[in-house]
């Protein structure tokens, strides 16, 4: 089984390790650095967002973790007994060390905070190889997760196979060749939740088809 560390100090996309040293020169206490995942390789699911939020996981080294995404994954997330408190956040603002995840890894397709939140094809490219050693790396994985199109791109790609086999829709699963189920979700961002386009009925939906397909 291939080793894997969530890596912090890569600078292989110049556009976003540059993007982050800005970002450190003008707020020094925020990690500004590529986010490592959160959660056991022994998981048997994984989730997949998009990149670290600025105000986000950016800021506090957790994916998912001081933003509106995390605001609505990680109560879905405990609901159905993936993480031990609904609340990322401690009253400071930053992680809650009380928090821990059950059976679940949280990763991103790319790890660092890309300029407009928008990585460029190439950045995803180059920031798949983590993704692709990490999936390796979970000896238990039955269960993936891809928060919005980008990150079910990435995973396809991870495992070399075509987007026409595997499209991407809301609350859609596949079974890959490989063994492991895709279960997609349009991405818990502000946007998507503002706008309508997903509630917590039909973001929860998602992970009561996963809770069942694990069972317990």
């Amino acid at each position: 089984m291939p080793r894997f560390t969530s890596p912090t100090d890569c600078i292989d996309c110049p556009r976003l390790a540059e993007h982050l040293a800005d970002i450190r020169r003008r707020e020094p206490g925020w990690h500004a650095l590529p986010v490592p995942s959160f959660g056991d390789l022994d998981a048997r699911l994984l989730v997949v967002g998009l990149a670290p939020g600025e105000k986000g996981a950016n800021r506090t080294g957790r994916p998912f973790t001081g933003d509106v995404a995390g605001v609505l994954l990680y109560p879905a997330l405990h609901r159905f007994g993936f993480a031990s408190v609904a609340e990322p956040l401690a009253e400071s603002g930053w992680k809650n060390p009380d928090m821990h995840l059950a059976d679940c890894r949280i990763t991103n397709a790319v790890r660092c905070l890309p300029p407009a939140n928008k990585p460029t094809i190439l950045e995803i490219r180059q920031c798949n190889w983590h993704l692709k050693t990490e999936l390796a790396a979970m000896p238990n994985l039955r269960a993936i997760l891809a928060l919005g199109a980008i990150a079910h791109q990435a995973v396809l790609w991870a495992y070399g196979l075509k987007l026409s086999e595997y499209p991407f829709a809301h609350n859609i699963r596949h079974d890959l060749p490989n063994g492991l189920t895709l279960f997609s979700s349009y991405h818990c961002s502000g946007y998507n939740w503002r706008t309508g386009r997903l509630t917590v009925e039909r973001f929860e939906a998602v992970f009561a088809d996963i809770r069942q397909f694990l069972g317990g």
